[in-house]
């Protein structure tokens, strides 16, 4: 008789198991890391106090350096990551595990967008300080973080999963990042309108512009959660992809 494999475990908890595994993995590798990350951000900041005074173009400052601090880990160091991983052959070991493909990617990806919740509101208070932006509406980061950190998390997944060598995964990591700085940060009426059109295509970006409306004494709060919903929707179709870049990488 042939041996009876073992079950296949359950989505959840598989993924809880994959979270907290990463997350622990995180927490000793990335704190640098992030530091820097924060680091760049705040210094961002101070440099355009210099060419911003405040207003409508202040907000976007603040809110596209907070957002740049998930960006640059759950969509650079994650694409990094699945990079490595696939090109030392970390993907096989994962393979031979019960594991659904989804709880790999997704738990990934919950870590390092969890990780990056520190420096996101540090660099949101910071900014507010420095730009004189009230501070009432900051509990908007509650959705911002997660959710922009899903779209951007699923996106580095993918661009790691996809790239045939490591190497371009390291760099679509950084050109991804790049494009969360500059598209991001700076504010969007000083952009060209074929820039525009980048800057909407970009997941993050909708997580900006719900940070830099609850700015507002009276924020639109339909707006917002306009904005938040997008970017719940982008998370999903990106985490969607990843795991679909997953399954294409796993069986190669």
């Amino acid at each position: 008789t042939r041996p009876r494999l073992a079950a296949r475990a359950r989505l959840l908890p598989a993924l809880a198991a994959v979270y907290r595994a990463q997350l622990s993995r995180a927490r000793v590798a990335r704190i640098p890391l992030l530091f820097v990350a924060t680091f760049q951000s705040v210094g961002i900041m101070i440099l355009m106090r210099g060419v911003v005074d405040g207003g409508v173009e202040a907000r976007s400052v603040v809110a596209g350096s907070s957002v740049l601090v998930v960006a640059f880990v759950a969509l650079n160091l994650l694409a990094q990551y699945f990079g490595q991983l696939r090109a030392s052959g970390g993907l096989d070991h994962y393979a031979t595990l019960p594991v659904p493909p989804a709880a790999v990617v997704l738990g990934a990806a919950a870590a390092y967008a969890s990780f990056t919740a520190p420096g996101t509101a540090v660099t949101a208070v910071v900014g507010s300080a420095l730009f004189q932006l009230p501070m009432a509406h900051l509990w908007v980061l509650v959705a911002v973080i997660p959710l922009s950190g899903a779209a951007l998390a699923g996106l580095g997944a993918a661009l790691g999963l996809l790239a045939p060598r490591q190497e371009l995964a390291t760099l679509c990591g950084q050109l991804g990042m790049s494009a969360a700085l500059l598209l991001g940060v700076l504010p969007a009426e000083r952009m060209p309108a074929v820039v525009s059109y980048a800057r909407d295509a970009l997941p993050s970006t909708y997580g900006v512009e719900a940070l830099a409306r609850s700015f507002d004494s009276s924020p639109d709060w339909l707006v917002v959660c306009a904005d938040l919903g997008v970017c719940a929707a982008v998370a999903v179709v990106s985490l969607t992809a990843a795991t679909w870049a997953y399954r294409r990488a796993a069986v190669r």
